[in-house]
């Protein structure tokens, strides 16, 4: 079964095929870079760059592969969350094109299609396990006890981990994206500065990154000589730990499940290594994607689609007219 994907929640303009749900037939992306003169994603700028590419990568996803609209069986696409113009370029395109050749609409939701960048990758991974969704717009800690079936751990109280990295990251004049950058120059520093990794008082579980964005801005007003390495490094080892602490607490309190980690901040060399050696601590598997499907991408979507048309959880019919793009949309 055959699945094309497409997604543009943010500042990738995605469309991907895939079968099965677990194997990519072909996966393209193109990045926005246009946004990095700004120091982060500019909503109407990202909107009108995704009209531009959107049809041009369909045209190349459709010559890469030889297949044509009739071989497809049904079109997935994220609904939400996410930028409502953005969201609004890649629904309304599939809405047309599942409306005119007759197919099937998924509408999906991208921070539940993370995960599935792992279901992409280990064909051996099945539910229940413990679910890590980290990015710019999200930090989400779920047990996965079935597909499409989830119970929420813990959430993020005010920033996203990669939001606070966006803004360290501006904070030390490094630039956008700010998860590569301080993930690099944390190589060359020293984690000597403690920075504070703070604990929402109603949940232990949940995540809260204002707090340490606002005491690394303080440290950098008072000293503006140190290192950026050694600010960078030492901001990484507590934003790291705020993820790390929750998940341990989690195996060693309550169940020792899978870790499956997810989104574009699971692309930190630091998280994965770190991670790692909690997985091997509480002997728990470990999953985490490639890095190329960490950040936003079609094939996660396609994935998840697959699944849930096979749930029967798609739309046909008129009702494929009637769905909107949503700005807000909690995975549980």
């Amino acid at each position: 079964m055959k699945i094309l994907g497409i997604e543009t929640s943010c500042d990738e303009t995605a469309i991907a095929i895939v079968e099965d749900g677990h194997k990519i037939v072909v996966n393209e992306v193109f990045t926005q870079e246009i946004h990095t003169k700004f120091g982060g994603v500019v909503p109407e700028v990202a909107s009108r760059n995704h009209i531009i590419k959107i049809f041009e990568l369909l045209d190349t996803v459709f010559k890469k592969t030889g297949y044509g609209f009739d071989d497809i069986d049904a079109i997935a696409v994220t609904q939400g969350p996410g930028l409502i113009g953005a969201l609004l370029v890649g629904l309304n395109t599939a809405k047309t094109i599942a409306y005119m050749k007759d197919k099937p609409l998924v509408p999906v939701n991208h921070i539940e299609g993370h995960l599935y960048a792992n279901i992409l990758t280990y064909p051996e991974l099945k539910p229940p396990f413990l679910g890590l969704i980290v990015s710019g717009g999200h930090t989400n800690l779920i047990k996965v006890e079935d597909y499409h079936i989830y119970k929420s751990i813990g959430r993020t109280v005010d920033d996203a981990i990669g939001e606070a990295y966006d803004k360290v990251s501006k904070l030390l004049g490094l630039g956008y994206p700010g998860g590569p950058v301080i993930d690099k120059i944390s190589k060359e520093g020293n984690p000597i500065y403690d920075f504070p990794v703070p604990v929402p008082r109603n949940n232990f579980f949940n995540f809260s990154f204002s707090g340490l964005k606002t005491a690394v801005r303080t440290f950098i007003q008072k000293n503006p000589d140190a290192k950026k390495e050694d600010i960078a490094a030492s901001f990484q080892k507590s934003a790291i730990k705020a993820l790390i602490l929750r998940v341990e607490k989690y195996l060693k309190d309550y169940e020792k499940l899978p870790i499956v980690v997810a989104g574009g901040v699971a692309a930190n060399s630091y998280l994965r290594a770190e991670m790692t050696k909690i997985a091997e601590k509480y002997g728990v598997s470990f999953y985490i994607p490639p890095i190329k499907l960490c950040t936003d991408n079609a094939a996660m979507v396609a994935s998840l689609g697959y699944f849930l048309y096979k749930k029967g959880r798609y739309l046909d019919g008129d009702d494929k007219l009637t769905i909107n793009a949503l700005s807000s949309m909690p995975i549980v």
